[in-house]
């Protein structure tokens, strides 16, 4: 297929610029039998779960990840740290008029000092001479918000661009399905027996790397830190022998699960797995774990919106995308959800 298979026209003015007042006050559109979606509430969730039901959320936690300084020569820099190598060393974007070379220092707004390490790929490895890394954001980092929100953040920001069981800092974006859970929506569906799991994906800055290339087996997909553990394929495996469905919450949990499924080699276990994955999933991708998803609505020409289509079908998926937009359903990291079966 090719990337424009996967164009549709979205309105501006549906791009979600704010959260809605309260976590779960969302729409969503079920599409989980046959071609017609559905449209609901996200508080109707626990009607289209079943007891024994395994619900995958993924648990890191969006670092102060936004840096702002000057180079020592003089230009401003924004700094978007990507990940953390040691205490003080961070792989990190580093946006300027001229990029900041090997040796030269970068003069954060707030006091501190980068130093520019090394040049690696489209990152910089930059060493923090002052203080470590976490306490360097933690002072003066901002929450990353997506490129598609036209605003800088705010305090507000801090609370509702986190999931409310987010533990495990390290993502520059926010596995956006979960900001929808509210602890009381966690107490009604394990009221209702439906399990939980918890994964690990890191969430990088390429998550929003557009798709430049209109033949999709060329396109090099960025890779992210997950970690699947062995606790978490004892409850997928236990889940499926009592019948009930594995259903990962965002497409981060579903590439958690499958790229532990995939490095596996076994189509039928899924073993624990830590480290990076570079696994693109589009139409004609096999699932091997997950059963049903929650998601948000994705970019035109995304790579989430190929593993979507992959999941669902490309016809069905681009038309209920179609539905969305007719119904002024709010698109992107703060809008509105799906829920969503896998094709039979």
């Amino acid at each position: 297929m090719q990337r424009a298979d996967f164009h549709f026209d979205l309105p501006p003015e549906l791009i979600a610029q704010r959260p809605p007042a309260e976590r779960g006050a969302s729409r969503l559109l079920v599409l989980d039998g046959g071609a017609t979606p559905r449209d609901r509430q996200f508080a109707d969730l626990p009607d289209l779960l079943r007891p024994g039901d395994l619900l995958v959320f993924n648990n890191t936690r969006v670092m102060r990840a936004r840096l702002f300084g000057r180079k020592d020569t003089g230009g401003a820099v924004e700094v978007l740290v990507e990940r953390l190598l040691a205490p003080d060393l961070a792989l990190a974007h580093a946006r300027a008029a001229k990029s900041p070379k090997p040796g030269r220092l970068i003069l954060l707004a707030g006091g501190g000092r980068l130093e520019v390490v090394a040049r690696d790929g489209a990152l910089f490895r930059l060493r923090a001479l002052d203080a470590p890394f976490k306490d360097v954001m933690e002072a003066q980092g901002h929450i990353p918000l997506p490129p598609y929100i036209a605003r800088a953040d705010d305090t507000a920001d801090a609370e509702r661009y986190q999931t409310v069981f987010a533990t495990r800092e390290g993502a520059v974006a926010a596995p956006t399905a979960g900001l929808h859970f509210d602890q009381a929506m966690l107490e009604r569906l394990a009221a209702l027996g439906v399990a939980r799991a918890e994964v690990t994906l890191h969430v990088g800055a390429g998550t929003f790397q557009p798709v430049r290339v209109d033949d999709l087996d060329q396109h090099p997909m960025h890779a992210e830190w997950l970690e699947v553990s062995a606790a978490v394929c004892e409850q997928v495996a236990a889940t499926r022998a009592a019948g009930g469905r594995i259903i990962a919450v965002g497409t981060t949990s579903v590439r958690s699960l499958e790229s532990a499924a995939a490095a596996g080699g076994d189509a039928d276990t899924l073993r624990p797995f830590r480290g990076d994955s570079r696994l693109f999933i589009r139409p004609g991708y096999r699932f091997r774990v997950v059963d049903a998803m929650i998601t948000n609505f994705h970019l035109p020409e995304s790579t989430l919106l190929m593993l979507v289509c992959a999941f669902r079908g490309h016809e069905r998926m681009l038309a209920a995308y179609r539905h969305a937009v007719t119904e002024g359903y709010r698109f992107f990291s703060y809008g509105d959800a799906m829920f969503l079966t896998r094709r039979d």
